[in-house]
């Protein structure tokens, strides 16, 4: 329960047993004359499409960190790419003219792209542009170090300018563009050293402690085995000496001198909300200052409804100074009860442009523009998926005085550039790197957004992939990982079930939105998770699109705790798997010391010590529901955190209920391209094996399946399906 996604109204889910809550409903009737003419039209498709395996989904081409030059005339992105072979990823920085008339020009080697510490992803790592347009300035692993590099915009070549002992954590480019300012911490060679001298004189167990994780070198920072503590509140985690405070140091980019600097001569820091007027009515969630003349854009909590424990959505407003106590509020409609997640002020005009996620419609992304002095909002872009991510919804477009640079991508459609005129918005492709797999995608498994009803009335809307090769009569078996669907889905939160590959391979596959309104009682937290798959199933079983007697279930964090909280309270699912964590006893134990954690658990789960609340543990662990669940369980766990599931894991196991894989060197998101793959490939061999009992054929997995007939025979569990359906 770490987290995984960055939402406002679910931040109080930062408590999601080992969740970063930094961690998505078009209408679609299926009238029997269109399905059969979209068969037709499918049937001809599928003869030129390549299958959609794992492998083509995790070495997708991910785009991200768009910035617009000085003059408007070119953008610089970077791209981002899995190596099985290597067993890492590669970004490349581009430089691409926004006329459209040419191709994007490689200017440099990106490195290992920059990770958060305690969940995985990937951190946004924007280039800065020189004022003259002819350089790009960023951060870069390679070789081990974090440096500041800089690269021509012709691509004439690149060079690193600080060649510290110590890793780069931030960077400042002068205005006239001839000093670079940036900070650093701790050496390499410092926090060696006190790793070492943990290493020999003792470690010291104590509320920093990340007992569950391991002790000495238990994880990676930068590519290098590391030690790790507990920094902050929840989860929140870093190396040895991670807390050494910022030393600033310049360099003469013309001499290429290095000085440290004094605080006074630090660069100027982005406003916060300390900066403003402690009368304003709450602490703003974002903050973004005009340049031109001063004014500040804010996002402000919005009204808690009565029965919620979070407020669902946050309020835009401006601020004609930083003094300024009265915020001037958006009060159009189009910014009424809105998800905003990113604000940017539109250069020469007095306009706000703004993002929001859209939960009607299934966690799609539109941008609009809020004139603060007619207060007039206009829509520019209303979109069917993502316009600032290709997965993740906290990568900003770039924008000027005209023109917005937006990673967009959609449930069945990889990401790509796109230009979209800021007056107009009109949308013009830039770059589309996986072009051949959103056609394949499209030929043999597109997504289909469904709406459903749950028995409460409340709605539900999810991305259908339906398997190919059903034939009417013969109803295929159904996967369904629930949490939330933004962008591209290649296997649902942390990408670990490849669904148009079990679309392919015959087991339709739907990722499922929670509803965003988090209850006080976790319970109910959990049990939307049960009612969404049960309603989907009822539905969709009614209408002999699946066979409700053959259902797989999978999810990450949030997602895996209603997967095991569905099994213990309904019996809709056939098998499960399941990669995260789940309130135990052991748990507890493991992260006791630490206060932050108890007062948490107590606010979020109403969990005290197991001793203190006893009633409470047995209604929400699945340490204390074992007799309930009936169904088999692939364990895929990150070597960080799978001994806080051994109190339910274990005895699941010596029951022969459930297979137990874990990954080492994993945080909350396995991130390494080689796991990624394993899990992908098992993930889908568990589910055909158990919805639809097929076996691989592959010599190297005759263990694995010799382990699941032992499991399926001990559980006298009747093989589900024929056994010779292959998707085809």
């Amino acid at each position: 329960m770490k987290p995984v996604f960055r939402s406002a109204q679910w931040a109080v889910m930062r408590a999601c047993a080992r969740v970063n809550f930094s961690i998505g409903m078009h209408s679609a009737h299926w009238i029997s004359a269109f399905v059969f003419l979209g068969l037709g039209v499918f049937t001809v498709g599928v003869a030129s499409a390549q299958t959609v395996s794992p492998r083509r989904l995790l070495e997708v081409t991910d785009l991200g960190n768009p910035v617009i030059s000085p003059d408007g005339r070119y953008v610089a992105f970077r791209s981002e790419r899995a190596s099985v072979e290597r067993n890492t990823y590669d970004t490349t920085w581009y430089v691409l003219s926004l006329d459209g008339k040419s191709r994007p020009l490689r200017v440099a080697d990106g490195g290992v792209p920059l990770r958060e510490y305690d969940s995985g992803n990937v951190l946004p790592s924007p280039a800065v542009w020189s004022p003259d347009g002819r350089w790009i300035f960023y951060r870069a692993l390679i070789d081990g170090r974090v440096s500041v590099w800089h690269a021509a915009a012709d691509g004439s070549g690149a060079r690193e300018l600080t060649s510290d002992p110590a890793d780069v954590r931030d960077f400042a480019l002068s205005d006239e563009g001839r000093t670079l300012k940036y900070s650093v911490g701790a050496t390499r060679e410092e926090v060696l050293s006190a790793e070492k001298s943990e290493y020999d004189h003792g470690i010291r167990i104590d509320d920093t402690t990340d007992i569950a994780a391991g002790l000495f070198r238990s994880s990676k920072l930068n590519g290098r085995p590391t030690t790790q503590k507990f920094l902050g509140e929840w989860f929140a985690a870093g190396p040895l000496l991670a807390k050494v405070p910022d030393r600033w140091r310049s360099v003469d980019l013309t001499t290429m001198t290095i000085r440290d600097l004094s605080t006074s001569t630090f660069p100027a820091r982005l406003l916060t909300a300390a900066d403003l007027s402690p009368e304003l009515p709450a602490i703003p969630l974002k903050i973004n200052q005009s340049r031109g003349d001063g004014r500040i854009a804010v996002l402000l909590p919005g009204h808690k409804d009565k029965g919620l424990a979070a407020s669902t959505y946050v309020e835009l407003a401006m601020l004609p100074n930083e003094h300024a106590s009265r915020p001037i509020r958006c009060m159009a409609k189009l910014c009424s009860h809105m998800n905003i997640t990113d604000i940017q002020w539109r250069a020469g005009s007095d306009e706000v442009v703004y993002t929001a996620i859209d939960y009607r419609n299934g966690r799609t992304q539109s941008i609009y523009g809020w004139n603060v002095v007619t207060g007039r909002v206009r829509p520019i872009v209303v979109s069917d998926g993502l316009v600032s991510g290709s997965q993740y919804y906290w990568d900003p477009c770039a924008l000027s005085a005209d023109t917005l640079v937006c990673v967009a991508a959609e449930a069945d459609r990889p990401p790509r550039l796109e230009a979209i005129d800021a007056r107009t918005g009109h949308r013009r492709i830039l770059f589309e790197p996986n072009k051949k797999l959103e056609e394949d995608i499209a030929a043999t498994a597109p997504a289909k957004p469904i709406h459903w009803k749950d028995a409460q009335g409340r709605d539900f809307i999810g991305q259908l992939f339906e398997a190919r090769g059903a034939t009417a009569g013969h109803p295929p078996p159904l996967f369904v990982t629930f949490y939330n669907c933004y962008g591209f889905l290649r296997g649902g939160v942390g990408d670990e079930w490849p669904l148009a590959t079990l679309a392919e391979d015959g087991i339709s596959a739907m990722c499922v939105d929670a509803i965003p309104e988090l209850r006080p009682d976790f319970v109910a937290n959990y049990d939307q998770g049960r009612a969404a798959v049960e309603s989907v199933v009822k539905l969709l079983a009614a209408e002999g699109r699946i066979d409700r007697t053959r259902v797989g279930m999978g999810g990450l964090s949030y997602g895996s705790e209603t997967t095991l909280w569905t099994l213990a309270h309904s019996s809709v699912v056939s098998a499960a798997s399941v990669s995260g964590v789940s309130v135990a006893p052991t748990y507890y134990l493991f992260n006791s010391l630490r206060e932050a954690f108890r007062s948490n658990l107590r606010k979020v789960w109403w969990l005290g010590a197991p001793d203190e609340t006893p009633e409470r543990w047995k209604k929400l662990s699945p340490a204390y529901q074992l007799d309930r669940i009936k169904a088999p369980i692939l364990f895929q766990m990150p070597e960080q955190e799978y001994r806080e599931t051994l109190d339910y894991a274990l005895p699941l196991a010596r029951r022969h209920q459930a297979d137990i894989y874990v990954f080492p060197d994993e945080t909350h998101i396995k991130v390494l391209p080689r796991h990624k793959l394993a899990v992908y490939e098992r993930n889908v061999d568990w589910f055909r094996f158990w919805l639809q009992g097929f076996e691989d054929p592959r010599s190297d997995k005759a263990e694995q399946y010799r382990v699941w007939r032992g499991m399926r025979k001990k559980s006298a569990q009747p093989l589900q399906g024929t056994g010779t359906h292959d998707g085809s």
